[in-house]
């Protein structure tokens, strides 16, 4: 070779443990979330900015999927889109295998209501109802039969029987996260949807939530898809995906914290 010859080097793939692979995992057979070339783009022209791009996605059955990117990289974006809070400009998506992406807005309410549930930072319990009246007030707006058998196993499993009649100004910000879980459950949502469910606890009651998010999956069968920026929480799920610039840049088995670190910093020495 010739000392001016033209020479192409080939980036340098970003570090990552063995548990992941680059880009997505599609085609699982008991998939009840499934996205396919989910893209969002807010703003035109000069302003345009492509919040994700080409997203490709199954969620398993009975699963705990952590979704993880650095700040900007549309993860929080990406669930709104999954649990059909936000509309995507391109693509679909799936859950237990109704497209949700074209439906009316009355069609979709119902859909929210009855196959989807939502834990969020802020408990957003109602003040002047009891943790049982809260507990079981998404069954009482839907006009369904409270089923006090299942309701009774949530209140064992979220732990909070001593507590049922108290308000939640007399609780502590870890027992309502409890509360806001088990409402969450009550209608035996198809999936769970957290959005970073300890943002606002201290380490001690976040390790409470997350254990119980935890339970929920292993003891009740339930899905549940968290939004996290911390390593911590992450380590609980059995998959993390790993945003970057809006695309699936590593879909991961379970990592512990160290590993989880060593991919969210490869992502943000990239650049």
């Amino acid at each position: 070779m010739s000392d001016d010859a033209d020479v192409t080097i080939a980036p340098r793939p970003d570090p990552a443990p063995a548990a992941c692979g680059a880009g997505t995992t599609i085609g699982l057979s008991d998939a009840v979330v499934q996205a396919r070339g989910v893209e969002r783009e807010y703003g035109q022209g000069d302003a345009l900015v492509r919040a994700l791009v080409g997203v490709d996605l199954d969620l398993e059955r009975g699963a705990y999927t952590a979704i993880m990117g650095p700040s900007g990289s549309g993860k929080s974006t990406l669930m709104h889109i999954l649990a059909g809070l936000d509309r995507p400009t391109a693509g679909s998506v799936r859950i237990d295998g109704e497209e949700i992406t074209r439906l009316k807005e009355r069609a979709l309410t119902r859909l929210r209501r009855d196959k989807i549930g939502f834990i969020f930072q802020t408990f957003n319990l109602l003040p002047t109802l009891n943790a049982a009246e809260n507990i079981t007030l998404p069954l009482t707006i839907a006009g369904r039969r409270i089923d006090r058998e299942w309701v009774g196993q949530l209140i064992e499993t979220v732990e909070l029987g001593d507590r049922l009649k108290h308000k939640p100004a007399e609780l502590s910000g870890g027992q309502q996260q409890r509360v806001a879980v088990a409402r969450a459950l009550a209608s035996r949502p198809a999936v769970l949807f957290a959005d970073e469910p300890t943002g606002n606890l201290d380490s001690r009651t976040g390790e409470e939530v997350l254990g119980l998010l935890r339970r929920s999956c292993d003891e009740l069968g339930q899905t549940i898809v968290m939004v996290t920026h911390d390593a911590h929480a992450a380590g609980h799920a059995d998959r993390i995906v790993f945003l970057k610039d809006g695309a699936v840049a590593h879909d991961c088995g379970r990592l512990d914290r160290d590993e989880i670190y060593e991919v969210v910093k490869s992502l943000e020495d990239v650049g």
